[in-house]
């Protein structure tokens, strides 16, 4: 009896210790974690390259350039050889897609994206780096769900949620790293990522260089390897139409 009464007391002071951090909290441990807020505050450009990596034909590549003070985002994802180009720049947005077989100079064909589409893009903008920046001021809602145990190790998951999406965040509780990321999207479909090995990166901070990727839609488990430049210059061509 007695046994069980310290068991009971254990659970709901640990429960009460979870619940006490608010998701500031968290989140300001994953920044001091990764580099400091400092470091963090001092990013104005990125330049993201990554491989998914499944051994089908189905596998691709990824480049992403952002700059925040143009709130542009470049996004190019290569498959069978063939690149497509998204972009967003103040207030236009484009797609670029391949014209022509994959052995010759390229030739795209130049068309606008939708508005939820450019919508979408914006959001990814600051969210390809950290899912909280500033998300207060783009009116997510964040909650503390409470600890458990992921792949081994004890997590608290923040619930990060507005305008027709919701990220669930799972943060290793002795490193304060982020160790996944679970993206719903407006359209239904979930995409979960496990952050398998941090980095630091030539500007300073940590970023997360190995991963899984798995898509509700396409039901794959990718490999995902990634590489990341902060503070970069990014050719103009980049962010033009």
């Amino acid at each position: 009896m007695k046994n069980t009464a310290i068991k009971i007391f254990a659970f709901i002071f640990i429960s009460l210790s979870t619940f006490a951090q608010t998701a500031d909290e968290i989140f300001s441990k994953h920044i001091e974690a990764t580099g400091g807020k400092e470091l963090w505050d001092g990013i104005s450009t990125y330049s993201i390259k990554q491989a998914f990596r499944g051994n089908s034909a189905a596998d691709y590549d990824m480049e992403l350039k952002g700059s925040f003070s143009e709130a542009a985002l470049y996004k190019a994802k290569t498959i069978l050889k063939r690149t497509f180009i998204y972009g967003v720049k103040g207030t236009e947005g484009w797609r670029k897609v391949p014209l022509g077989s994959s052995d010759k100079a390229t030739q795209y064909e130049t068309n606008s994206l939708s508005d939820k589409e450019q919508e979408n893009m914006r959001r990814e903008l600051k969210e390809n780096v950290l899912p909280f920046i500033d998300y207060q001021t783009k009116g997510y809602i964040a909650t503390v769900v409470g600890s458990e145990t992921l792949n081994g190790a004890k997590v608290i998951q923040v619930e990060l949620s507005g305008k027709g999406i919701k990220y669930n965040l799972y943060f290793d509780e002795t490193t304060g790293l982020l160790a996944r990321k679970k993206l719903t999207l407006n359209t239904g479909e979930v995409i979960t990522e496990d952050y398998t090995k941090y980095a630091d990166t030539a500007y300073g901070v940590k970023f997360p260089t190995e991963s899984t990727y798995l898509s509700s839609i396409d039901k794959r488990n990718l490999k995902v390897t990634t590489s990341v430049i902060f503070n970069d210059k990014i050719a103009p061509e980049y962010l033009m139409k």
